[in-house]
C-alpha cells in the first residue's frame, strides 16, 4: 500500500470514530481513570504523528538516494559515499521496523489492549508509555526480560 493510500486509510478510520476532545496541552495524569477515552486518544495521536514523521523521513531518504546516484571517480570518495548510504539504509530499516511496532500499538488501541503489559496484564505506567508509546511490557516485566536475555547471551 502506498504511503498516500495508508494516510488516507488512517484518516478514514479516524473519522469513523466519535471525536474525543483533547486540549493541545493535555497530558495523561495518574489521578484519572487508566486508559480513559482522552488517554487513548492522546496515545493514538502520538503514535500517528510519530508514524507520519517516520514515513516522511523515509520518503525524503528515498528521493535523496535516487537524486544522489552519481559516478564518483575517486575510489576513497566512492567508498565514503557507499558507507554513508549503507548507514542510511540501516537507519531506514530500523525505522521500518519501528513503523511496524507503531502499527501493532495502534491495533492494540483498536482492540482495547493498549497500555496493559502483555506478560502480566497490569497497566504500564503512563510515564513509560509517554516515553515509549510502543511499549508492550511494564517496566518490571521489561527488566525481567532483559535479565533473562543477558543470562542467555552470556552462556
Amino acid at each position: 500500500m502506498e504511503i498516500a493510500d495508508r494516510r488516507l486509510h488512517d484518516v478514514e478510520q479516524n473519522t469513523m470514530k466519535a471525536e474525543v476532545f483533547l486540549p493541545d496541552d493535555y497530558r495523561p495524569a495518574e489521578d484519572e481513570p487508566f486508559m480513559n477515552p482522552r488517554q487513548v486518544e492522546y496515545f493514538r495521536r502520538k503514535l500517528l504523528d510519530w508514524k507520519a514523521d517516520l514515513l516522511e523521513d523515509s520518503r525524503d531518504t528515498i528521493e535523496g538516494m535516487q537524486e544522489g546516484t552519481r559516478n564518483i571517480p575517486d575510489i576513497a570518495d566512492r567508498a565514503s559515499e557507499e558507507t554513508d548510504r549503507a548507514l542510511e539504509l540501516r537507519t531506514r530499516d530500523r525505522q521500518r521496523k519501528l513503523v511496524a511496532k507503531i502499527d501493532a500499538a495502534l491495533r492494540r488501541i483498536e482492540e482495547g489492549e493498549y497500555g496493559y503489559c502483555e506478560e502480566t496484564g497490569e497497566p504500564i505506567s503512563l510515564k513509560r508509555l509517554d516515553a515509549r508509546p510502543i511499549a508492550t511490557l511494564s517496566l518490571e516485566a521489561q527488566e525481567r526480560h532483559e535479565r533473562r536475555e543477558k543470562v542467555h547471551r552470556d552462556d
